[in-house]
C-alpha cells in the first residue's frame, strides 16, 4: 500500500483516534503531542515516575480512559510519536516544529488538526492574586501531580467542567468552600429535553450535583462574581445572590472558567476560512460532515473543530482520519463506517445545544465589568482602556483594537483575554459580538526561543509580523 506522510497535531482524543484509522489503513502517521505523554486534557496522563492508579484520575472514566490510552500504547511501534513538541507554524505544506530548543520543519501530505481547548476566562476584580486558576488549571494538578490548588477551594463561573472539578477536589480530600454557578438554576430544567440525547452523560451530571450536596457543598446557581480579596494570596471571594443580597466566602483558592474556547491558531495559520458559531459564540474553522477544512489536505478534529466533548472528539479524529484516506487515494480498513460515525455525531451536536442552555456565560458581563479590572494580565491592559480607546478612536475591530492598546499580544497571544475583550468592544460599541471579528492567528503561536529563529530564515508570516 501507498505510504503518505499524514501529520496529526493534538494526541488526545481526536488525535489518538485518528491515528488508529490511519494505522489500521496501513500508514505511519505522525503524532505531534506538546505534553509528556499522550492523553490530552481529559485523559491527561501523570509523569511515569508518578504511578497512580487510572480509577484514581479518572473516576467513572477510569474503562474509558484505559481502553483508549492502551490502543494507543499498542499502536506506537507503527506510529512516530514526538511528544513535548510544539507545532508553532504552518506554511506551504510544512509543519515549523519546536523541539528541545531547536526547530524541526516536517513536510505533510494531509495535516489533522486537533489541537483541543482551553478555558474561556471572564476575569472579575481580585482574578489576578495568587491562588486563582482557571478549572482546566485546577484539573491539571489534580491529575498530573496529585496536587490541590488550595485547601480551601471555591469553584466558581459555569459549564459542566464547574462541577465535574469541584467533585474531583471533594473525592480526593480537598474542602470545597462553595460552588458558585453564574448560569440559573432554572436554565438547567430549560435544557434538560436536549441534555437526554445522550442520557449516560446527563445522569454524570446529575450525579456530581447531588454528590457535592450530600457532602455537604454549598452550590448556589445565577450568582454574580464581584471581587476576589487578599494579600500575598487570595483569601475571600465576594459575590451577589440571584435574588439578591452580597455574601463573602472564604477560601485558599479559586477555580473558575465559562466553558472551553477552541484552539483554532494552527488552523488560522493553514489558511483555513473562519464562520461564526452562534452557540459558541465564537469563531471556528469551517468544515463539513467529514472534517474537511477549506485549505485542501487540511483536517479538522476534536475540541479544536467545535466543542463536543471526549466522545464526539474521537468520533470526529476518526471521521477526518477516514476523510484524509480518501482524498489521499486510500482505502479505509472499514468501508462504510463513516457514514455510521455523522449519525453518531449528531447526538452530541443536540446534547452540545443543552450544554450551552443550561450553562451559558453571563450576557451581562461585558456591563458590569469595573473600568479598574485587569483584562489582560500579560500587557495590564483594564476594561477601562479598552472602552476609552473604542470610544475615542471608534473602533469596531479586534485586531484594531489590539494594535492600538497591546491586549492579546503577551504570551498568550489573546488565549485568555480575547473572548473579553471582544465582548467590551461589542458592549461598547453597540453592535453584536460577531461583528468585532477575532483575532488573527500568527507565528509563533507559542513562545519560542529567539536563537532558534537565528539559525533559520525567518517564514513569511513571522517577517511580516516583525515588520507590523
Amino acid at each position: 500500500m501507498s505510504t503518505k506522510q499524514v501529520v496529526i497535531v493534538g494526541a488526545g482524543p481526536a488525535g489518538m483516534r485518528a491515528a488508529e484509522q490511519l494505522v489500521a489503513a496501513g500508514q505511519r502517521p505522525v503524532v505531534i503531542d506538546e505534553g509528556a505523554r499522550h492523553g490530552g486534557q481529559i485523559y491527561r496522563q501523570p509523569p511515569a515516575v508518578l504511578q497512580r492508579d487510572r480509577r484514581d484520575l479518572y473516576g467513572f472514566e477510569a474503562a474509558r480512559a484505559s481502553a483508549v490510552l492502551d490502543r494507543f500504547d499498542a499502536l506506537r511501534p507503527q506510529i512516530d510519536y514526538r511528544p513535548q513538541t510544539l507545532a508553532w507554524q504552518i506554511e506551504a505544506g510544512t509543519l515549523q516544529l519546536l523541539h528541545a530548543g531547536r526547530n524541526h520543519a516536517l513536510p505533510f501530505d494531509a495535516l489533522i488538526l486537533a489541537p483541543g481547548a482551553t478555558d474561556r476566562v471572564l476575569p472579575f476584580p481580585g482574578w489576578t492574586l495568587p491562588g486563582v486558576y482557571t478549572l482546566g488549571a485546577a484539573q491539571v494538578a489534580l491529575k498530573h501531580q496529585g496536587c490541590l490548588i488550595g485547601p480551601r477551594v471555591v469553584f466558581a463561573g459555569t459549564g459542566p467542567l464547574l462541577y465535574l472539578v469541584a467533585w474531583q477536589y471533594a473525592t480526593h480530600g480537598g474542602q470545597v468552600a462553595a460552588v458558585l454557578d453564574t448560569a440559573p438554576a432554572s436554565a438547567k430544567w430549560l435544557a434538560a429535553p436536549r441534555l437526554l440525547a445522550r442520557p449516560a452523560v446527563a445522569a454524570k451530571g446529575a450525579y456530581f450535583v447531588a454528590r457535592l450536596r450530600m457532602m455537604g457543598v454549598a452550590l448556589h446557581g445565577g450568582v454574580t462574581l464581584l471581587k476576589a480579596d487578599g494579600n500575598e494570596r487570595v483569601r475571600t471571594l465576594s459575590w451577589r445572590a440571584a435574588g439578591g443580597g452580597t455574601h463573602t466566602t472564604g477560601c485558599d483558592a479559586i477555580g473558575f472558567g465559562h466553558g472551553l474556547r477552541s484552539e483554532t491558531q494552527l488552523a488560522d495559520l493553514a489558511g483555513c476560512a473562519f464562520a461564526y458559531d452562534a452557540l459558541e459564540q465564537a469563531w471556528l474553522p469551517t468544515r463539513d460532515a467529514a472534517g474537511r477544512s477549506s485549505v485542501r489536505g487540511v483536517y479538522l478534529a476534536g475540541d479544536g473543530a467545535s466543542i463536543l466533548g471526549a466522545d464526539a472528539a474521537e468520533l470526529s479524529g476518526a471521521r477526518a482520519a477516514l476523510a484524509a484516506l480518501e482524498d489521499l487515494g486510500l482505502s479505509p480498513a472499514e468501508p462504510g463506517h463513516a457514514a455510521q460515525i455523522e449519525r453518531e455525531l449528531q447526538a452530541h451536536v443536540k446534547f452540545r445545544r443543552g450544554l450551552e442552555t443550561a450553562f451559558a456565560p453571563p450576557s451581562s458581563w461585558a456591563a458590569d465589568a469595573p473600568d479598574d479590572l485587569i483584562v489582560c494580565r500579560c500587557e495590564e491592559v483594564s476594561a477601562g482602556e479598552l472602552r476609552a480607546c473604542a470610544r475615542e478612536t471608534g473602533t469596531r475591530e479586534v485586531n484594531r483594537l489590539k494594535a492600538l492598546t497591546r491586549i492579546g499580544m503577551g504570551r498568550c497571544q489573546g488565549r485568555m483575554c480575547a473572548p473579553a475583550a471582544s465582548r467590551l468592544l461589542a458592549h461598547t460599541a453597540g453592535c453584536a459580538l460577531h461583528e468585532v471579528g477575532r483575532l488573527r492567528g500568527q507565528a509563533p503561536i507559542k513562545p519560542i526561543p529567539i536563537a532558534m529563529l537565528q539559525e533559520q530564515p525567518p517564514s513569511r508570516q513571522v517577517a511580516e509580523d516583525q515588520d507590523d
